[in-house]
């Protein structure tokens, strides 16, 4: 039998190419508004729901979890999803971990963290507020890839996890960058905006006045966030905390605080290779002194030179001061949207009520049975 497809290979690639980005789109790289989750984050999270790895319970090991959600959920390879269970458990990425690790998961340098057959993890305590009431038939349950069991679509989210702790991804036609934000600011916000559905943007920054980084540093550019807050699109400047400090011999900046997704290391080498190469004058030497009490890099400067000349120069060539761009893209209804502040809101307080209506009929039902029994 002739199985010959004959068509021009502008349309078979245009077919095969547009399922495929609609794949990406919607089931890879972008966060779903609701929850804030891009599937393998939501799988993960469940996964160690539905095993007990809960924040009460004791540490397990990570490549169990791998397994499982590899076996049951995600036919996809076993470093993409231990690499997003430890981003989830990094606190100088996430604003509030997800996951609590036990062991080397890596570090603000850009170092690697241990195999999965090294670490233990378990929920941490914030993530079981996105999960509670899953079993109470609260959201739409979807069956797995090869259908011997059900996996949620989303989670009942009893916070904005999208603006707490951001998004960044790459797909098909789409970027999203979302900063993190204070999760008290985000949830006074998300209870005004309950009580006003009509409340104007600037109400609304009243609670929330921008990003909050979870490595701290200084936000610029007021513009900026309401540019991003208004449309989803944003520019702003984030720039180190630093203090000038004198000792009896040298001048000292002293790094607190550095930039959201900047790698020290790296930022350490630029200034070190500035020195070398006398681009500016003065500096003497670069020391990094970050230990467990926190993050501090010293930068020695001669006694009589300007050291407010030298931290412009170094805020303006290294990665003391960056710019982030704010790109809100997310999944609504299956379709990513650029959406501003007021609207990431309204979509999970929309989808708040649909949960607390679903577990209350869920109860209600319970109870009716349990009466019908009496």
């Amino acid at each position: 039998m002739d199985k010959k497809i004959v068509m021009s290979l502008e349309t078979i690639m245009g077919d095969r190419f547009g399922k495929y980005s609609k794949y990406i789109i919607q089931d890879r790289a972008l966060p779903d508004v609701r929850d804030g989750l891009k599937p393998v984050q939501r799988r993960i999270l469940y996964s160690m729901y539905k095993e007990g790895n809960l924040a009460t319970k004791p540490y397990r090991k990570s490549a169990k979890t791998v397994g499982n959600v590899i076996g049951n959920y995600h036919p996809h390879g076993d470093t993409s999803v231990y690499d997003a269970m430890v981003r989830l458990s990094q606190d100088w990425k996430m604003r509030a971990p997800l996951i609590d690790m036990q062991g080397n998961n890596g570090s603000i340098d850009n170092d690697p963290a241990a195999a999965m057959r090294y670490t233990e993890a378990r929920l941490s305590p914030i993530a079981v507020e996105l999960l509670k009431d899953l079993d109470k038939d609260t959201v739409l349950m979807s069956l797995n890839f090869d259908d011997t069991e059900y996996e949620p679509t989303v989670l009942p989210a009893a916070y904005p996890n999208l603006l707490v702790n951001g998004a960044t991804g790459i797909s098909a036609g789409y970027a999203t960058d979302i900063p993190p934000h204070n999760l008290e600011e985000v949830i006074d916000a998300t209870i005004y905006r309950i009580k006003h559905s009509n409340c104007s943007l600037e109400k609304i920054m009243e609670f929330i006045k921008g990003p909050d980084f979870p490595t701290g540093g200084i936000v610029q550019g007021l513009d900026g966030i309401k540019d991003a807050f208004t449309s989803g699109k944003g520019r702003i400047m984030v720039r180190s905390k630093v203090s000038i400090e004198q000792t009896k011999t040298v001048q000292q900046i002293v790094v607190h605080e550095i930039p959201y997704e900047v790698v020290k290391s790296n930022m350490v080498k630029k200034i070190d290779d500035i020195r070398l190469n006398k681009k500016i004058d003065g500096i003497l030497d670069v020391r990094d002194e970050s230990d467990r009490k926190g993050l501090r890099v010293v930068v020695d400067i001669k006694k009589d030179m300007d050291a407010n000349l030298i931290l412009n120069y170094l805020y303006k060539n290294t990665d003391l001061q960056v710019s982030y761009n704010y790109n809100v893209v997310a999944i609504v209804n299956k379709r990513p949207v650029q959406m501003g502040l007021a609207q990431m809101l309204d979509a999970f307080i929309e989808h708040r009520n649909e949960v607390i209506l679903k577990r209350s009929r869920y109860d209600l039902d319970k109870k009716q049975q349990r009466c019908h029994i009496l």
